[in-house]
């Protein structure tokens, strides 16, 4: 039986004992490999442009370079990286920025080993995660004003299907199973679905779809 290839991931913390916990926690798990440690943001692109992880485990408030300027290059280099963020900081002037570098899930460092690894296990399914308090923040960062029509009332029958999807955190290839379409067509629904909420990427427009009760 053809063994699975283990998740590739890169850990970018300028704490050295964090790290070391990390790499010890996650070398117990299933289908994850530890396989580069990063004290610098500096550091971590250049690591990243070795081993290319799948994903990458990020601290925000380091020496030098920060966790938001990391986020972006990295981004800009390897697109298909899936950022998590592990951070102690729930400040809006450090949450939302590294969000829209593209931060594809936000945990605080409270959060238990096993949500850690869960969560690298659905990023590496195109799953995003979010801590409780960061949706929560979220959220309210989206509201639309009462006085204007909610942004959905735009979307297509068929396009509310695909954010209910969304917003359970499926895959375009399982949106596509689900409904029976081709996966070109779900992408190009995500697109259009993006473009009328007026949000940037799934993450958002999943929150947007609980926000607005439009999530089961």
């Amino acid at each position: 039986m053809e063994m699975e290839t283990p998740i590739k991931v890169l850990l970018v913390d300028d704490h050295e004992m964090v790290r070391i916990g990390l790499a010890a926690v996650l070398g117990t798990e299933d289908g994850i490999e530890v396989v580069g440690e990063a004290g610098s943001g500096e550091e971590g692109i250049r690591l990243a442009q070795e081993y290319h992880p799948d994903v990458v485990l990020m601290d925000l408030v380091m020496d030098g370079m920060d966790g938001i300027e990391t986020t972006r290059q990295l981004m800009n280099q390897f697109p298909n990286l899936k950022v998590i963020v592990l951070t102690s900081y729930l400040d809006d002037e450090k949450m939302y920025p590294v969000i829209e570098a593209g931060a594809f899930s936000y945990l605080l460092k409270t959060s238990r080993a096993s949500e850690v690894a869960d969560a690298i296990r659905a990023a590496a399914r195109g799953q995003s995660v979010l801590e409780s308090q960061v949706a929560s923040k979220m959220m309210n960062r989206f509201r639309h004003p009462q006085n204007e029509a909610p942004a959905h009332n735009d979307l297509t029958d068929r396009e509310m299907e695909v954010l209910r999807l969304v917003a359970q955190g499926k895959s375009n290839q399982d949106i596509a199973d689900d409904l029976i379409i081709g996966i070109k067509t779900v992408k190009f629904h995500v697109t259009n679905i993006l473009g009328k909420l007026g949000v940037e990427d799934r993450t958002q427009a999943a929150i947007y779809a609980y926000k607005n009760g439009l999530a089961e």
